[in-house]
């Protein structure tokens, strides 16, 4: 039971996957730690508990992983995806660490299942979790109780008694009632202001009112905004945010990843007004898939909708919620309130630009259109083969990139660039650090992972000194 009269080697906030790897390795290093987490028990562990993957350089196949996934690709592909918006130190830092994080995983009690095969093309570059995100946060949770780690849920962390660069407590509810936690080092791993729809709104209007967030209610950015306040140096696009296009019947908060659609690459996406608006088949999904629910935040509304067809009904993972089925196009508009001569020529237009090819959905293949505005480079088939069949997509918000910069020991960095004494971050608040923008299947995790393991090391290096 935590004892908020003690003063603590180390003050971990936050609980999830970035959180408890710091909490874990802390305590390994001999140190007395407290974990505040501000979900309630049911439903701790933020973002990690809705995740399944990470992904993680090997040089050869695994239990878990097939072929070899090699420093220059997985940089080559983080670079694709953020467009040159990363510190390549940190990130390559980051790469190479992640060959190295399974094992301690494992004896955490973390279980992997065997390498899957199918359209996510994932099998040589993700560990997937047995049991998913739900099962890893409760293995580490278990670890953390048996080693003796205090932790507190419901629990907000108001602010940080930030004196110079040095952390001297912070102040917090628990359960209704005000406490103060002393330290001798902090970890923040308490993620980004997703959660926070008026926070959002300062930079997206009234947009942010449609925006759906796929993880926890509960982060609302206290802690990062009070760190900012107080002259933490700011990494990262405050507008940017990892998202993707989710199923519009899904709730604002919590839906986790089976609210996701995964049915861009065999569809057409098209706008209230009936129109395409991007090339559905621009890239493999798992290097495309980040970058379509800021695409449809863009969009009037911030609404679209998956137009296919049934020749390519089983090629995706369905969303949790129903198809709306149509035996015409026609008809289909009718459903979802589109004009229908809109759709149709829309439609038409694509099915009269597709060019013959060979259609294969493991690879980027050699089906594409021709005249068209915007094209679809790969996996073009007509739409022609009934029944139709429709998705409708929100915005899915992960998590926001603004953050605080840190170093290669994961010490927080003010805004004159010197290094905190005692204040170190992990996760989603320090992610802009290595994503400026974009995503890559996996990688928030592996951020989550590493950068959780240095801070619980240094923290623990620092309490002791």
């Amino acid at each position: 039971m935590a004892d908020f009269d003690r003063i603590y080697d180390v003050a971990v906030v936050g609980g999830g996957n970035a959180a408890l790897c710091a909490a874990i390795m802390a305590k390994q290093n001999g140190c007395s730690v407290i974990v505040i987490e501000h979900a309630p028990k049911a439903f701790r562990g933020g973002n990690s508990r809705h995740t399944r993957n990470l992904r993680a350089m090997h040089e050869g196949p695994t239990s878990v992983l097939t072929d070899s996934y090699l420093e220059d690709e997985y940089w080559d592909d983080l670079l694709r995806v953020t467009g040159g918006n990363t510190d390549e130190k940190l990130a390559r830092m980051t790469i190479r660490a992640s060959s190295r994080v399974m094992p301690w995983m494992q004896d955490c009690g973390v279980r992997f299942q065997p390498s899957l095969t199918g359209t996510l093309n994932l099998s040589r570059t993700n560990a997937f979790f047995l049991g998913g995100g739900k099962a890893l946060v409760n293995a580490y949770y278990d670890t953390a109780e048996r080693l003796g780690i205090d932790i507190v849920y419901d629990s907000e962390v108001l602010s940080m008694d930030l004196d110079d660069g040095f952390a001297k407590s912070i102040a917090i509810t628990s359960k209704g009632f005000p406490h103060t936690v002393r330290a001798k080092t902090y970890v923040v791993s308490s993620g980004g202001f997703q959660g926070n729809i008026e926070w959002l709104r300062e930079y997206w209007g009234e947009a942010a009112d449609n925006f759906l967030i796929r993880g926890t209610p509960y982060a609302k950015g206290r802690m990062l905004k009070n760190l900012l306040g107080q002259g933490v140096q700011q990494i990262g696009d405050p507008t940017q945010f990892h998202a993707v296009a989710i199923d519009a019947r899904a709730p604002q908060f919590d839906g986790g990843i089976v609210t996701r659609l995964d049915c861009i690459p065999f569809s057409i996406v098209v706008d209230r007004n009936a129109r395409r608006f991007y090339d559905e088949g621009e890239d493999v999904w798992p290097k495309r898939y980040a970058i379509w629910g800021r695409l449809v935040a863009q969009q009037e509304g911030q609404i679209a909708w998956s137009i296919i067809d049934a020749k390519s009904a089983t090629l995706f993972m369905p969303s949790v919620f129903p198809a709306i089925r149509a035996n015409s196009i026609r008809e289909l508009a009718g459903l979802i309130g589109l004009d229908a001569d809109a759709l149709e020529k829309t439609v038409s237009d694509y099915n009269a630009a597709v060019q013959p090819g060979n259609f294969n959905p493991q690879i980027l293949d050699d089906c594409r259109t021709e005249g068209l505005e915007p094209a679809k480079t790969h996996w073009a088939r007509r739409i022609d083969t009934p029944p139709y069949i429709c998705y409708p997509h929100r915005p899915g918000i992960t998590f926001t990139y603004l953050g605080v910069k840190v170093d290669e020991k994961a010490r927080v960095i003010m805004s004159d660039g010197k290094p905190t004494a005692n204040l170190f971050a992990s996760g989603e608040i320090m992610a802009g650090s290595i994503l400026g923008k974009g995503y890559l299947a996996g990688f928030g995790m592996t951020i989550g992972t590493v950068f959780g393991r240095i801070a619980g090391e240094e923290a623990a290096k620092h309490a002791r000194n």
